[in-house]
């Protein structure tokens, strides 16, 4: 199982396009991701190709002289392609069924299916300590996959941007929210 994975959140973005650039704030939170993980080694970077994704995580890669891989698989889930005016019922509805899927969108299940490939592959890597960026929806359901007591709530207490680690202690994976949110 996977040695250290920080699984994050981007930082503050304009919008929800995978076109949408990070805010001015959300640009001095990448300085401030960037500070925060200087004091860790990191083998691997990976991150969704949305530009605030990237953005989040850039400033980093660059102090660091880490290559940034990015995958597909991590972009936001789309919840339907339709405007669903009760969207937050909606997917709060699909965390407690799965497998619900709405018109053009994917189920929570599919979702958590994309991510967790990505985390298995890292575990299959010789990273020791790697560091996911992708979107609110499904870091909580990759969490979920590894606590089946995270859910809607939790994603609507998560920041942006938000770290969670997750490291094997004796056969079980623990999961600790290490970022702790930083008024700009």
């Amino acid at each position: 199982m996977l040695n250290k994975c920080y699984l994050m959140r981007h930082c503050e973005a304009e919008g929800q396009a995978g076109d949408a650039p990070l805010t001015e704030k959300g640009m001095k939170q990448a300085e401030l991701i960037a500070d925060f993980f200087s004091a860790i080694h990191v083998d691997r970077i990976i991150s969704s190709p949305f530009k605030r994704a990237v953005q989040s995580i850039v400033p980093f890669t660059e102090k660091a002289g880490i290559t940034l891989e990015t995958d597909e698989r991590l972009t936001e889930r789309v919840l339907s392609t339709e405007n669903l005016l009760d969207w937050l019922e909606k997917l709060e509805a699909s965390f407690e069924d799965m497998g619900l899927r709405y018109a053009g969108g994917e189920s929570s299940l599919e979702a958590m299916k994309r991510i967790i490939e990505v985390l298995e592959e890292i575990d299959q890597s010789d990273a020791k300590t790697s560091v996911v960026v992708t979107h609110g929806n499904l870091l909580t359901l990759a969490l979920k996959y590894y606590d089946r007591e995270f859910g809607f709530g939790d994603w609507r207490n998560l920041s942006n941007p938000d770290i969670f680690l997750l490291q094997v202690d004796s056969d079980r994976v623990v999961i600790q929210r290490v970022w702790e949110p930083v008024n700009i």
